[in-house]
């Protein structure tokens, strides 16, 4: 039962903060979901609902890299891998959403790779 009312914690975080965030063309928004075992970011335009750039630990492109890595250090790979993707588009300036998750860990590091990349928010 503790995991069912710690995941609709969760949903309640995340609601309140996408009250408050939301991605425009000029600024879309870099949102964040991690599952157990992977990790998925996507720079999204909530005005025209729109996925610009997105990455994950099970694209096919880096899928090959992840071997043998721990948790944070995929989180990283994707941070960068989603910076990059979203710099070739002319994408700079993001507004962050950590999706209810605490700003630690994975979700932490993946923000901090972005923003390495070139990504600012």
């Amino acid at each position: 039962m503790k995991s069912n009312s710690t995941r609709s914690a969760r949903i309640r975080r995340h609601e309140r903060v996408r009250s408050k965030v939301e991605g425009t063309t000029e600024r879309p928004r870099l949102s964040v979901f991690r599952s157990l075992n992977h990790i998925y970011a996507q720079v999204i335009d909530d005005v025209k609902g729109v996925t610009l750039a997105s990455a994950s630990t099970v694209d096919p492109e880096i899928v090959g890299s992840m071997e043998g890595k721990v948790k944070k250090s995929q989180a990283e790979q994707v941070g960068q891998t989603v910076a990059k993707r979203a710099m070739e588009k002319g994408i700079e300036l993001v507004v962050f959403d950590r999706g209810g998750y605490k700003y630690s860990g994975r979700v932490q590091a993946l923000a901090e790779a972005a923003r390495k990349q070139g990504l600012k928010f």
